[in-house]
């Protein structure tokens, strides 16, 4: 074990006569190695140095000093836990240079994880999400040194703003992601438990609360969409027949749409999730003839590689735009649009496949999830259908059979 060196820093008063200044007074730790306190109006900041044998060193403030509050191990710092924290950043682990490179903050890890996502072509909307939720203090902390009880009390705290323990799941799983792509390239992050533990979902908060709409409520909604206008007509009725994501209508491309074909289908991208195994490959989503015939007559003269839905200036669906066009479409349709969303069209795609009898794998395959997420989430659907095809099967003594006649098996009537 490192010993502690001893130093003026080490107590209170001694900090706080020391005048306000940008550069910190640094004390030696180690070779190579000093901690610095920064004076400030309030607390007082610790910060570790680290030469990097090239004559040059990097600076990384680890913490506030426990000038004003007692220290906590954490976010507030005694001069000795400062010290541990120091050593702990610029040790060298499994034979990596620990000195090599400045670690990283979570401010660092979520640029990099976006970083990466724009990369693969994902989905990089989340990552300011968790960013507008973040704190200063949590922001800038390295992540080598986060602890799972600052996380959750981080976790917790966005509970209190109201937000629904499933926004929070989703909220916390993109953060973790964010650590884990930082600790898959730093060696020194040698345990990912502050983050699994502390950002641990919150249980029951999947509990689908899905709006299903019956079958006149989706052609009501297609046919108040195309009053307002043929292009959002036209968005609204592809992503009600084939359950598709706003974010993969609005990606469809010309060449996407094979309808010279006796069995015309849609070939639909694939969802921008960040997951780094998908492969991005277009699934095949079949459609029927008339909607086929619709989207061959606005594709005329377009380019392969040109958008096939385009809102009614020409220009493409960006991010919202359909928003409040849909929600007085769903108005006028004599729903509640605080309730109805266009992701409505698609839950309630997949649970018309699970009603008529579609194999789960392929609703899953046709609407770009897995069979585990499907399970989950419409499980309640699945449930109310299994009883269905079971009834049928069932004995019942009640009734005696007369005769010698043998009854056949019902047949199963499709909504």
């Amino acid at each position: 074990m490192a010993r502690s060196i001893r130093s003026p820093l080490e107590d209170r008063s001694n900090r706080l006569k020391l005048p306000m200044a940008k550069k910190p007074m640094f004390a030696r730790i180690g070779p190579g190695l000093g901690l610095g306190y920064r004076r400030n109006k309030t607390a007082g900041t610790w910060v570790v140095r680290v030469a990097d044998g090239d004559g040059r060193n990097w600076t990384k403030a680890i913490g506030l000093a426990d000038d004003f509050d007692e220290a906590d191990g954490n976010s507030v710092l005694s001069y000795w836990q400062a010290q541990d924290q120091a050593r702990a950043l610029a040790r060298k682990d499994k034979g990596v240079d620990a000195d090599a490179d400045k670690p990283a903050t979570v401010a660092e890890a979520l640029d990099g994880y976006e970083a990466d996502l724009r990369n693969r072509q994902g989905d990089v909307a989340n990552v300011a999400r968790v960013r507008r939720h973040l704190t200063p203090g949590l922001r800038s902390k390295t992540v080598a040194l986060l602890t799972s009880r600052e996380l959750k009390r981080w976790r917790d705290s966005l509970i209190k703003t109201d937000a629904a323990p499933a926004t929070v799941n989703r909220i916390t799983r993109i953060l973790k992601a964010a650590l884990n792509h930082c600790a898959d390239h730093d060696e020194r992050i040698t345990s990912r438990r502050a983050w699994q533990v502390g950002l641990a979902a919150i249980g029951d908060a999947e509990e689908s609360r899905n709006v299903i709409l019956n079958e006149p409520e989706v052609r009501r909604i297609i046919a108040e969409a195309q009053t307002q206008n043929a292009a959002l007509g036209l968005l609204v009725e592809v992503a009600a027949v084939t359950g598709a994501r706003y974010g993969q209508l609005a990606r469809l491309e010309v060449q996407d749409l094979q309808a010279d074909r006796p069995d015309p289908r849609l070939m639909v991208p694939p969802s921008r999730k960040g997951k780094s195994s998908k492969k991005k490959t277009r699934n095949a989503v079949p459609i029927p003839a008339r909607l086929a015939a619709k989207l061959t007559n606005v594709a005329k003269g377009r380019a392969p590689n040109a958008l096939l839905l385009a809102k009614a200036s020409g220009s493409p669906w960006r991010k919202s735009n359909h928003g409040q066009p849909f929600a007085r479409a769903v108005k006028a349709a004599g729903l509640d649009p605080d309730e109805v969303t266009l992701y409505a069209l698609r839950h309630s795609s997949i649970v018309r496949q699970i009603i008529a009898s579609v194999p789960i794998r392929v609703v899953a395959v046709n609407h770009d999830t897995s069979v585990t997420m499907i399970e989950r989430t419409y499980s309640r659907h699945i449930g109310d259908h299994a009883d269905a095809l079971a009834r049928v099967a069932l004995l019942d003594i009640s009734e005696p059979i007369a005769g010698n006649v043998v009854p056949m098996r019902a047949a199963i009537v499709k909504p």
